[in-house]
């Protein structure tokens, strides 16, 4: 099984592109999640951007994991940049699906000082309900799925460990959709 991470472009007015398709949407991510295809994600607060982590058998198959999705079909999604993780730590929980932008939650990114001990890390602050998901790309960088609204909070969850580059590390928010 292949972990990837997908980035997704919206178009301008997602919100309003997206309403005809949404439904169905949602019912399809359920569908994937039922099976362990689709592992989490959601919008950028401000719509712009989308994150999605998918688990698949195949490199072939992310072309339809996100091209066969109403939201593409529809128009509300213009581009997509999948990346595979080599190193993966998974949810403990496959949380509800919550669509009224009520649980927010902070991506962190960057490289690592201590690789090793970094993949330690990441998996003790899942251990200690910091960390949704999240893992390490061919480059080495992060990609984490954090458990707390707060950017600053987040980058000091990472920092206290001593194993990233604490000043290269950026956040940014996200809707906690699934």
């Amino acid at each position: 099984m292949i972990v990837y991470h997908v980035g997704v472009t919206t178009v301008e007015d997602y919100a309003a592109k997206r309403e005809p398709h949404r439904r169905a949407h949602l019912e399809r991510l359920q569908g994937l999640r039922a099976v362990s295809i689709c592992l989490g994600g959601g919008p950028a607060p401000d719509g712009r951007r989308v994150d999605l982590v998918y688990r698949l058998q195949r490199p072939d198959q992310i072309k339809n994991a996100l091209e066969e999705d109403p939201y593409w079909l529809g128009g509300a999604w213009t581009h997509y940049e999948p990346r595979s993780f080599s190193q993966f730590v998974e949810p403990w929980e496959m949380v509800p699906i919550v669509l009224d932008g009520t649980r927010r939650a902070v991506i962190v990114e960057g490289p690592v000082e201590q690789h090793d001990m970094a993949q330690f890390a990441l998996i003790e602050l899942r251990g200690a309900g910091r960390l949704h998901l999240g893992g390490f790309f061919e480059d080495g960088r992060l990609w984490a799925l954090t458990k707390t609204a707060d950017a600053e909070q987040a980058r000091g969850w990472f920092a206290d460990t001593g194993f990233w580059k604490t000043d290269a590390l950026t956040t940014r928010p996200l809707l906690h959709v699934l």
